[in-house]
């Protein structure tokens, strides 16, 4: 399957209920694959939206009423669906946000960038808010980590993000379909993925309760979905209340992945498709005697730095690696916090770092004093 399939299949036997997209390059198949899927689940829905506006819109009314909900975009849609995230997260509900990343700013190009990540993890709408962000590598891992996703988003009533790149939503590759809907709950850190997560036990699979849900209040008290809060100190309260929860989702899931990291003279940090490309490097650094790790973060918020700072004390040489001008790089310097020297290298507005370009990167700065 390609990615945007993976992502397709994964929920709907994930138990999503709702879907509702717009057309837009480079995730167009997994709109197709959900308008011919989706029905195959009785009480489905799929919408093809007038607009991005639209669907992010209808998103928030579903996840009002308790479905399990998902849309689906790149880039400059993304951005039009950003107030609607944040009064996804200002009324305290789950929803699931594919972003498939093309080249900006702007409406750029098609082709595959990860220019998108301050976007993601800081929240790019307005207001105090956090998103939990996923980020595969692979469509194996695109499958595996969409339910992870619903399940995240219905424990912590919050929008979760799975950012990928044009690169991994169009590739083909062997996927094992072997989730089911009604699988027991899922572990965060499967150890056949080589994740490593501080979290212990799971999260709720399949159907979620949702007590808070508008599904109509006979025989019960009503309630109230809102994100406007005009008493004094309402606001403020419900910013406390984010804030502990986003503080629990950084205590408990953060997901990554290393690689040769032990006595390496310098660490890569790449997520996504870049890390794949990292990983080749890897390999064919060994025949030149060169000890080349590799941290991987699969959670790009929360961002795995207390495991990159533990990495610092024994290397002192990292080189983050991304499709863009420097963003990720940001947070591993804030993990390091000067504790070990922190370069870049990075391809922009479309373009695709290659193996020969990191490798010699890698060996001027292992040369370097």
């Amino acid at each position: 399957m390609n990615g945007n399939s993976a992502i397709g299949e994964a929920a709907i036997r994930a138990g999503c209920q709702c879907y509702f997209g717009y057309p837009i390059t480079p995730q167009n198949e997994l709109t197709e694959y959900m308008a011919a899927n989706l029905g195959r689940r009785k009480g489905c829905t799929f919408i093809q939206a007038e607009s991005e506006l639209s669907a992010i819109n209808m998103l928030y009314g579903a996840s009002v009423a308790g479905a399990r909900a998902m849309t689906s975009s790149s880039s400059p849609g993304i951005s039009l669906k950003q107030e609607g995230i944040s009064y996804l997260a200002g009324c305290e509900l789950p929803a699931v946000i594919i972003n498939m990343m093309r080249g900006g700013p702007g409406l750029g190009n098609i082709s595959p960038a990860q220019s998108d990540y301050f976007q993601a993890t800081r929240g790019g709408g307005h207001g105090d808010y956090r998103q939990i962000v996923l980020a595969p590598a692979s469509a194996q891992e695109i499958f595996d980590l969409t339910p992870y996703a619903f399940d995240l988003a219905d424990t912590h009533r919050t929008p979760v993000m799975i950012l990928g790149d044009g690169m991994l939503g169009q590739m083909m590759e062997p996927v094992s379909l072997k989730r089911s809907a009604n699988q027991k709950p899922v572990n965060p850190a499967p150890a056949r993925r080589g994740w490593t997560c501080p979290a212990k036990g799971g999260v709720n699979s399949g159907k979620c309760s949702k007590p808070w849900a508008l599904t109509g209040c006979k025989g019960r008290k009503s309630n109230v979905i809102k994100s406007l809060y005009l008493e004094e100190g309402a606001l403020e309260e419900l910013n406390r209340r984010l804030q502990k929860r986003y503080a629990e989702i950084k205590r408990k899931f953060v997901l990554y992945e290393t690689l040769n990291t032990r006595n390496a003279d310098i660490i890569l940090v790449a997520y996504g498709s870049v890390s794949r490309i990292c990983r080749n490097v890897i390999y064919k650094a060994k025949t030149g005697g060169m000890k080349i790790g590799l941290l991987r973060p699969i959670t790009l918020w929360p961002f795995p730095e207390q495991a990159i700072a533990r990495l610092a004390k024994q290397t002192k040489k990292f080189l983050v690696v991304e499709m863009s001008m420097g963003q990720m790089v940001e947070d591993v310097k804030l993990a390091i916090n000067g504790k070990a020297y922190v370069d870049f290298y990075g391809r922009s507005g479309g373009g695709i770092p290659t193996e020969k370009a990191i490798l010699d990167k890698v060996k001027r700065l292992i040369s370097k004093k």
